[in-house]
């Protein structure tokens, strides 16, 4: 009777254990997949903080809505994403760059990947800076309507520590500050990282990183160009708030998704002043927003985002450049803005290559 009694109890301690993993499951697709009301499916992903004003626009909603889904999004730097982020969460992960997602997608082991839309990486800089720049040869004119910032030059003015009040005729700009580009945290954020991935680039003879020996050879060179800079912040939209609120003073060049900026130049909110400016590194590096699916309703967020003609022209509308060129054309072509031909554009290195760079650089920051 006793033994009879110990099989049974035995027993129901592994239902409860079976139907606690069940729950345990069930609890854990409800995070990813909600319901909000019949035939709507709530999808939650992870984003670079640069696409928030996209995904909160209500005319993206509304476009989701009406294909069942109900898209919500959490914010986090790209390279936080790959990282530190628990993932288990969400549906979809949308880092700014292919070697994050790229990394994501090997680390998860998904299937796919989506790159609806994709951002050159540029410079926000005011109209005094602009003139300062072009008088020491570092900024130039294209001849199509927009201005290049030549890294070359750029990176021997700094190996020089030329302050801002040190150049010749200089009465607008007077500040003591070395002339620096500002960055995000290249440890947290991808548009530090693409920015360093163009330094990279030419100061190992223009050409792409591809050994640990380069590196070494490298990293000297442009350690003091994003570390001589102080604090960074560890999103790329909180610095370029501190851009548009906050001006030269306080950030008078500061690297940015050419997005950032057009988002408002197409927009016409008033937020872009008579005096800034958006010029474009020469080489630069392209950032290709890609969506990593982790569960099957970012598959279908993924697939609409590249193929939707209403999300698409939302895209363009945002500033992105997407899968349809014309839409973007179009926003350029109706509010007139100053947008660059894609013609000098290097590959940014591997996620490991990259991650390399941006530890040894990091450790030179540290006593």
């Amino acid at each position: 009777m006793g033994g009879h009694f110990t099989k049974w109890d035995a027993m129901k301690r592994w239902i409860g254990v079976a139907l606690a993993a069940v729950l345990a499951g069930v609890v854990a697709v409800a995070i990813i997949i909600g319901n909000q009301g019949p035939g709507v499916t709530v999808v939650r992903g992870v984003i670079g903080s640069e696409k928030r004003p996209f995904f909160d626009d209500p005319r993206v909603k509304a476009a989701f809505a009406k294909h069942g889904l109900q898209v919500e999004v959490d914010t986090a730097g790209s390279r936080q994403i790959v990282t530190d982020v628990d993932l288990s969460r969400y549906a979809f992960a949308f880092p700014s760059s292919v070697p994050a997602a790229e990394k994501i997608k090997r680390d998860r082991r998904a299937t796919t990947t989506f790159s609806p839309f994709y951002s050159p990486m540029a410079v926000a800089t005011f109209e005094p800076i602009a003139g300062l720049l072009a008088k020491v040869g570092v900024l130039t004119d294209s001849g199509k309507g927009y201005q290049t910032l030549d890294i070359k030059k750029y990176l021997e003015l700094v190996a020089k520590g030329t302050r801002w009040d040190q150049i010749p005729g200089n009465s607008l700009y007077k500040a003591r500050k070395r002339v620096l580009l500002t960055t995000t945290d290249i440890r947290t954020s991808n548009s530090a990282a693409m920015y360093l991935s163009a330094l990279g680039y030419v100061a190992n003879g223009e050409d792409v990183i591809s050994s640990d020996a380069q590196i070494a050879k490298i990293a000297p060179i442009v350690a003091p160009v994003v570390l001589d800079q102080g604090f960074s912040e560890t999103t790329s939209e909180a610095s370029f708030d501190d851009y548009l609120a906050l001006g030269a003073g306080k950030t008078p060049m500061l690297v940015v998704y050419e997005a950032q900026y057009l988002s408002h130049v197409f927009a016409a909110d008033g937020a872009i002043k008579p005096d800034m400016r958006l010029v474009y590194p020469s080489p630069t590096v392209l950032s290709k927003h890609t969506l990593v699916p982790l569960a099957e309703p970012g598959t279908r967020v993924g697939r609409l985002l590249t193929e939707d003609p209403e999300l698409l022209a939302l895209a363009a509308a945002h500033g992105f450049r997407t899968t349809n060129p014309r839409a973007f054309a179009d926003q350029v072509a109706k509010t007139g803005a100053r947008a660059a031909e894609l013609v000098d554009v290097v590959e940014p290195p591997t996620y490991e290559r990259l991650d390399k760079l941006i530890t040894t650089v990091d450790a030179a920051s540290r006593p």
